[in-house]
């Protein structure tokens, strides 16, 4: 049991809310109605597990780095509180899982599975080489609500892109203001972050554009799906919640950098969900 707390400590199992949400729109939203429970029931396995392999590898790959680091020497892998077979193990059980789901939904999930866990797994190694590396953990986590169309409709269509750019700017954006929290240790460790490579005030411009990019891409995934108000309601509040994040976390005052990243964002995507499903059954 202790060890099971310990492990869904180091996989921020809460954090799951930050994707979920998005891979659900994306299925309400092929359809405009309710998936069946099974769709759902695959849906939700294939995020879950996808993101637990995911985090998994990132751990057991930066362990080292996270040891070096004084923020996260006391993480759960950085300190040693869990043995590395049994995040391996994670790590292989959670692609197992992903490709079992992939199967019960349809072909074409099946198909593009493998591009998915391309993206989940190559994000740990991109800090190595690219600033750009926070926008593809954007499009790692993004990547929900295009796959969740995918599920129910089994086609690729456009529409639901919009959403996922949408996911993947929000996301890139809060990760570049999390990430200002190293940024000298990026730079004495060689690594490769937008704070590193444009300093903090870059970093925040770069998170600002992000956001408004995020309410843009979901006002246009919105006239795209011919979505009606309830929709544009939970945009604006999504909207005034990110107004309020960059409020409270700025360049001179950081101090609050993990509550507006961690706690107010994990409630965007539900927001936005709940105002949607609210416009569909409506």
């Amino acid at each position: 049991m202790n060890k099971m707390v310990k492990f869904l400590k180091m996989i921020d199992f809460g954090h799951t809310l930050f994707g979920l949400p998005f891979a659900y729109l994306g299925s309400f939203l092929a359809i405009s109605g309710i998936p069946s429970p099974g769709q759902l029931g695959w849906i939700t396995l294939a995020m879950i597990s996808a993101r637990t392999s995911a985090l998994c590898l990132n751990r057991i790959i930066d362990r080292h780095l996270d040891q070096a680091n004084p923020r996260t020497a006391h993480w759960v892998m950085a300190s040693g509180q869990l043995p590395l077979s049994l995040v391996w193990g994670a790590v292989v059980v959670g692609l197992i899982l992903l490709f079992l789901a992939a199967s019960q939904l349809n072909p074409l999930c099946v198909k593009l599975a493998p591009l998915a866990v391309l993206v989940l797994w190559g994000y740990s190694y991109t800090k190595r080489f690219t600033w750009w590396c926070h926008v593809v953990l954007g499009l790692a986590i993004g990547m929900g609500p295009v796959g969740a169309w995918m599920a129910v409709t089994g086609r690729l269509d456009w529409q639901p892109i919009l959403l996922s750019l949408a996911v993947a700017c929000w996301v890139a954006g809060f990760d570049i203001t999390y990430a200002c929290q190293d940024i000298e240790f990026d730079r004495k460790h060689g690594l490769y972050s937008v704070p590193a490579r444009f300093g903090i005030k870059g970093a925040f411009r770069f998170s600002e554009v992000l956001h408004l990019l995020m309410v843009l891409f979901l006002i246009a995934g919105g006239l795209a799906l011919s979505l009606g108000g309830w929709y544009y309601i939970g945009v604006a509040i999504a909207a005034i919640i990110l107004l309020y994040e960059h409020k409270i976390v700025t360049p001179e005052n950081m101090s609050r950098v993990n509550f507006a990243s961690f706690k107010i964002n994990r409630y965007v995507g539900l927001l936005i969900f709940m105002t949607t499903l609210a416009d569909i059954l409506s």
